[in-house]
This record gives C-alpha cells, sequence and structure tokens, in this order.
C-alpha cells in the first residue's frame, strides 16, 4: 500500500495565504537583487518555527531551503527559505526574473525534531533526519508519498542524503523525526 500525506492543520487559510505572498514577494525581491520587507502579521506568524520552502519551476523541483529548528519567527523564516532556494540552492542555477512567473511555492512548517525508533517510522506522517557525526541528511514527510517509499525506503534515502551508507539507520545512525504541515500554490 502506498503511503499518503497526512498533514496536521494549525494555520488558517488566510495565515498560509499571507506566508505565500511573503515568500513570492521575498523570491521577486531577491531575483531583483532588491531589499524586502514583510507585511504585518499575527503574533501566531511571530513564533519562531523551523520551516522549509520548496520552489517548482515549470513542474519540477528548482529549489528548496529550510530551518530545521526554529531560529526565526515563522513569517522571516519563510522570507529567508524562499529567497535562499530561488537563489541560493546549490543543486540549480539561481531563478532569473523571466522565470518568476512560471514557479510553484510549497511551505513545509516543521514541529521540533524528536527521536524515533526505525519502528515507529510512519511515512507520509514523518519527516526524517538521519545523522552519524557530521554528516545529516533531511526529507521532508512529502517525499516519501511522492516516491512510494515504504519505511525501511524512506530511512534508507535519509541516510543516502547524509552521504552515509543506506543501511546506516541500523548501525548506530542517529534518527530523529518530525511533523510538518504543508500547503502551497
Amino acid at each position: 500500500m502506498q503511503p499518503q500525506l497526512q498533514i496536521t492543520q494549525e494555520y488558517t487559510q488566510e495565515e498560509r495565504q499571507l506566508l505565500l505572498r511573503i515568500a513570492h514577494r521575498s523570491i521577486e525581491a531577491a531575483v531583483r537583487k532588491q531589499g524586502f520587507q514583510s507585511e504585518p502579521v499575527s503574533a501566531h506568524l511571530q513564533e519562531p518555527r523551523g520551516a522549509f520552502t520548496t520552489i517548482n519551476l515549470r513542474g519540477q523541483l528548482h529549489g528548496c531551503v529550510g530551518y530545521i529548528l526554529p531560529a526565526l519567527p515563522l513569517h522571516a523564516t519563510v522570507a529567508e527559505t524562499a529567497a535562499s532556494a530561488a537563489m541560493n540552492d546549490p543543486r540549480f542555477v539561481p531563478l532569473t526574473i523571466e522565470e518568476v512567473p512560471d514557479i510553484k511555492l510549497e511551505i513545509s512548517v516543521l514541529s521540533k525534531p524528536f527521536a524515533i525508533s526505525p519502528e515507529q517510522v510512519r511515512p507520509g506522517v514523518h519527516g526524517l533526519i538521519v545523522s552519524d557525526g557530521r554528516r545529516r541528511g533531511l526529507l521532508l514527510p512529502q517525499v516519501a508519498p511522492e516516491h512510494g517509499w515504504d519505511a525501511e525506503q524512506f530511512l534508507s534515502h535519509t541516510c543516502l542524503k547524509a552521504r552515509l551508507p543506506a543501511d546506516a539507520w541500523r548501525h548506530g545512525a542517529r534518527v530523529e523525526a518530525f511533523t510538518a504541515e504543508i500547503f502551497g500554490d
């Protein structure tokens, strides 16, 4: 059975739309090499949270950057990760102003990571962090269902993302999980 993504909902539709608007405006400002000032937000969006912003350009991944742990207020995290995904993801060339109208965004607001045993991993519910020494890999909760991975495949691919052997999760690598509220254009 293919895992299905299960999304929690802490943020209202209006808050989600505001965060998406902030992300889009931040990307446009970054591409134009201009400063960005966020609009006023509620106290809820000022709470520090980890988050990732994913950019798809014409249906293909074109950037994904984020913070695992809460370092900034959520609205600032979204603005910063969106601009960074557009301009600084080393896997992709920076976006151009001509490409900006063709992007779709996805924002993943993360819970705090927690230790988890491999048997407890639930694809479509958990995102994973696998670390060993200085190597660390992270995959968001939506990745396993997108690829049809079961828990073992999800663990193995997270190890590979960390540049560890695929079975490092069986041999002492630290496994943590998190949940995410995921929304987009």
